[in-house]
């Protein structure tokens, strides 16, 4: 031993000290070049960011992958690095400038640029530092960012490539657009939230004198946004609707406008909803544009009535009223919007119907709308409304590109772990629009394309390249697009080791990747993409397994959000119990395809566990038990240091077996279960006061195995320990070797020290039970004992009075009188009682617990067997429910057999 542990286990005492110490050696990255190699990528943190409790998930679990390779021998490589994040980075820059009141357009583009690049350097990553905190192992010393030199030559070529193999084009198209930001923004960057806002009915009339069947001469439209009527294209009916057969394929004249537009069939108009005719506006919205698409309307030809900044603008057919003209769409600042006039002036036509409810008193009331809650998408950063807007923009052909991934998880090289996701991925892929990659800011990857007077565009790496090929004398300007970041994060798990150069080094041995661990919510923005860009890229799949675990949830099962105020600062917790606690915690509740319900107290616990550990070494160390020297288990003839090691070998194959399928959750509980039940509280118990040289080199060789096997979950504390151990100066922890030896479960030993447990537990379960003092001694009858129970009696005398407070076992029959049997493997043993329970007192409490007991289990089942609890109930109430149940339940079935034992 090199050092003796104080009395009380500290993280914060050591965690920071042993990352510094690891880092400062290379020991994430120790020099193994003829090792195996095992890669994995972490999903770059955009630059912006902090630590939050899903990127604590996401990070454990492969950390606790990675160092467990690394004990595994091999070159175990963690790619390290951050986003560039386009979008939120600009908007962070852009915001510090207002506060000083200063803006973007003061300047050139080169000029804010380099203020993004000054903020960087002075304030971005501040997220690393935090993942130093958890312990994340990672490859520091090549951390990349996607704006490197490298990087940013990979997403040019890319770009490129793409667009000379007919992959990347550009086109019109509806895009989510933030009228704030004035940039198009991708699905993930669009929160949708329930609103309250309004339906109205509006009367189209039908053109040329012509009615329905019902003598109507009009059709009823439907719509929560008004204002677009000034952008209608059609009015569409459903094939099956008889109300409209007559007047398919004929014209309504647009209000407002005047503008003729057509009545076309199609089946994205509900019969059953409204009055089954939906107006049509394929320049706002994404459904109408594909029934625009559907009727024959080209897109260039549909009319796009908002300008950038949703402010209503002259469309192509020059039909909207002056008045309507520089108008925002909504309201605003007490000053009404294009939407407000649409409806004044449909109700001033006559062309509103309007909304008829009833008072609580019964009687009718009118109103121009109907209200709804409408589920309305928002930009993230933003903050406002989106609009779904028409606009030139940058596709890669998606379509295309996802034939491959699609082959490889079918064909098994590519593995989906849990399997359940395969199903979404698919439905997700075989209907995968084509994916929108330019936006308009001045952050970011700027896209290689030049355009000359004429509109024509010539994409090249470099401008001398496009002037090449525009002819000289050609006057071009670039596009003052940048990438969407998703584009260039896409190349993550190749570009950070060297390619395009195939002959990098890193590339030629760590790719592909042996995994990805992300959370599902990216399964499309960024995990399908890497599979499709790195599968044309570089003709393999970017890595060999994908993890997808579930999302981090406030302790009620609900999503976290600041707004709500449930979120949780994974450095509060790791300041509170250590980052060990914490990533114990993320491990133990990571089951496959399942969320996990944020709990403290479970955290808690976990810090209780490594001071369990750490008490335990303290109790090894004050009884001369070090670290061992030996890889192969120690030469042992007592039973219960043959039974000790093969539990260890029993562990080590169901915690190999675990990692092996990815069950972090069944690995977690393995290694605990061990440490805590089978050494700390049985087989140091068992060897209490005999600790002769077998024993103390079996213990030590144990407590090591156990801290390797601990240590990809619990890096600190198992570090801590096994120096203070031994002299370990030149063989730390993180480097060592996981456990190799030929030791195997010895069925005898095992037989008879489980017979001793089984007994122990047995005595102190009843002696609970029955209210009798633990410290009670008391004595056995066992007439006939099996050949197990006589040799483990004859050689444990001492351990069985010790821990199970039996101060002798006699092989004759019991005396007559009250008595409580117990059992211990296929043997029963009499233990009298009396003199030390009064027997009808004790009946009588037990039936009265039992009564109470078995009368709430009743109660609860019948709540859970209504649908209608199940169903309405909050979730918390209903788990409420079955956990009472569950302990109901447990105390029937423990009464009666108390009451069995009285007799």
């Amino acid at each position: 031993m090199t050092s003796e542990l104080s009395k009380t286990f500290d993280p914060s005492s050591i965690e920071q000290r042993w990352y510094n110490h690891w880092e400062d050696n290379g020991l994430f990255r120790p020099e193994r070049p003829d090792a195996q190699p095992f890669t994995i990528v972490n999903p770059p943190p955009n630059v912006t960011g902090s630590l939050h409790i899903g990127h604590a998930l996401d990070n454990t679990l492969q950390d606790i992958v990675i160092r467990y390779e690394r004990l595994r021998g091999k070159d175990a490589l963690w790619v390290v690095g951050m986003d560039h994040a386009g979008i939120a980075t600009q908007m962070v820059v852009e915001r510090q400038m207002e506060e000083k009141q200063d803006k973007r357009t003061n300047y050139s583009r080169e000029e804010f640029v380099q203020k993004v690049w000054d903020w960087k350097a002075e304030s971005g990553g501040t997220i690393t530092g935090q993942l130093r905190r958890l312990g994340c192992s990672m490859d520091w010393s090549r951390e990349q960012f996607t704006m490197d030199e490298h990087f940013s030559k990979a997403v040019l070529k890319t770009f490129v490539d793409f667009y000379n193999d007919g992959l990347i084009y550009r086109d019109k198209r509806l895009v989510n657009w933030d009228p704030k930001l004035k940039t198009a923004i991708s699905d993930l960057e669009v929160e949708t939230q329930d609103i309250k806002g309004q339906f109205w009915h509006f009367k189209y009339p039908l053109a040329d004198g012509v009615t329905l069947a019902d003598g109507r001469d009009y059709i009823e439209v439907a719509t929560t946004r008004p204002e677009t009527m000034l952008a209608d294209m059609a009015v569409a009916v459903h094939p099956t609707d008889e109300r409209y057969a007559s007047v398919v394929g004929k014209e309504v004249v647009l209000p407002i406008t005047g503008r003729r537009i057509k009545i076309v069939e199609d089946e994205h108009a509900d019969p059953e909803l409204g009055s089954g005719a939906v107006k049509i506006t394929p320049g706002h919205d994404f459904n109408d544009f594909e029934v625009g698409k559907r009727a024959g309307i080209a897109a260039g030809d549909m009319l796009n009535m908002l300008d950038a900044e949703a402010n209503v603008c002259q469309s192509a057919d020059g039909l909207v009223p002056d008045e309507y003209l520089g108008m925002h769409r909504f309201k605003r600042d007490g000053t009404d919007g294009a939407r407000e006039l649409v409806v004044k002036q449909l109700k001033e036509l006559g062309l509103l119907i309007p909304h008829i409810t009833k008072t609580k008193k019964g009687e009718e009331l009118e109103l121009d709308s109907e209200p709804r809650t409408i589920a309305t998408p928002f930009g993230d950063r933003g903050g406002v409304v989106i609009e779904p807007w028409l606009t030139d923009q940058w596709y890669v052909d998606a379509e295309k590109l996802a034939v491959r991934p699609m082959e490889a998880v079918r064909n098994g090289d590519i593995e989906i772990i849990p399997q359940s996701w395969e199903k979404t991925f698919f439905h997700w892929m075989e209907n995968i629009q084509p994916w929108c990659i330019s936006r308009q800011l001045w952050w970011g990857h700027r896209i290689p394309a030049w355009f000359d007077n004429d509109g024509n565009v010539f994409v090249a790496e470099t401008e001398e390249e496009a002037q090449v090929q525009a002819g000289t004398g050609v006057e071009l300007r670039r596009d003052e697009d940048v990438l969407d970041t998703w584009f260039s994060s896409g190349l993550w798990p190749f570009a950070t080791l060297g390619w395009p150069d195939e002959n990098a080094p890193l590339y030629q041995k760590h790719y592909p990747n042996d995994l990805l661990i992300s959370g599902f919510d990216i399964l499309f923005f960024w995990d399908a993409r890497m599979a499709m860009q790195g599968m044309k890229l570089t003709d393999q799949a970017p890595w060999k397994r994908l993890y997808l675990h579930g999302l981090v949830r406030a302790a009620d099962g609900s999503k976290m959000s600041k707004s709500k105020g449930n979120v949780v600062d994974p450095l509060g917790l790791i300041d509170q119990y250590g980052a060990d606690a914490l990533r114990f915690f993320m491990a133990a509740m990571e089951s496959q395809g399942r969320d996990i319900k944020m709990d403290d107290e479970r955290v808690k616990g976990y810090r209780n566990f490594a001071t369990k550990l750490w008490n335990a070494t303290r109790f090894c160390q004050s009884n001369g038990i070090g670290g061992s020297t030996a890889m192969e288990a120690p030469a042992a003839t007592s039973a219960v240091n043959r039974w000790i090691i093969g539990e260890v070998a029993e562990t080590l194959a169901k915690l190999d077996a675990a990692m092996a399928d990815l069950r972090f959750d069944a690995a977690a509980n393995i290694i605990y279960h061990f440490t805590w039940d089978t050494f700390c509280d049985w087989y140091i118990e068992l060897v209490k006061g005999n600790f002769d040289d077998e024993t103390k080199a079996v213990a030590g060789w144990v407590l090591d195995q156990i801290l390797v096997m601990l240590h990809p979950f619990m890096p600190f504390v198992t570090e801590e320990l096994w120096n203070a151990q031994a002299d370990r100066a030149n063989y730390p922890l993180i480097t060592a070797k996981w456990p190799e030896f030929n030791a195997s479960v010895d069925a005898d030993a095992k037989a008879e020290v489980e017979w001793l447990i089984g007994l122990t537990s047995a005595v102190r379960g009843a002696k609970n039970e029955l209210g009798v003092p633990p410290g009670q001694k008391l004595e056995a009858y066992c007439p006939a004992p099996s050949a197990l129970a006589a040799d483990a009696i004859a050689r444990n005398s001492a351990a069985i009075e010790r821990l199970a407070r039996i101060s002798a076992i006699h092989t004759s029959d019991a005396p007559d009188g009250a008595a409580m049997q117990i059992g211990a493997g296929s043997d029963t043993l009499i233990i009298p009682l009396e003199g030390l329970v009064d027997i009808e007192a004790e009946k009588a409490r037990l039936n009265k617990a039992l009564e109470a007991s078995a009368k709430e289990a009743k109660s609860l089942e019948g709540r859970l067997s209504n649908a209608n609890f199940v169903e309405r109930a909050k979730p918390d109430a209903v788990e409420k429910a079955k956990a009472d149940f569950a302990h109901h339940s447990a105390e029937v079935e423990r009464i009666t057999a108390a009451l069995a034992r009285l007799g």
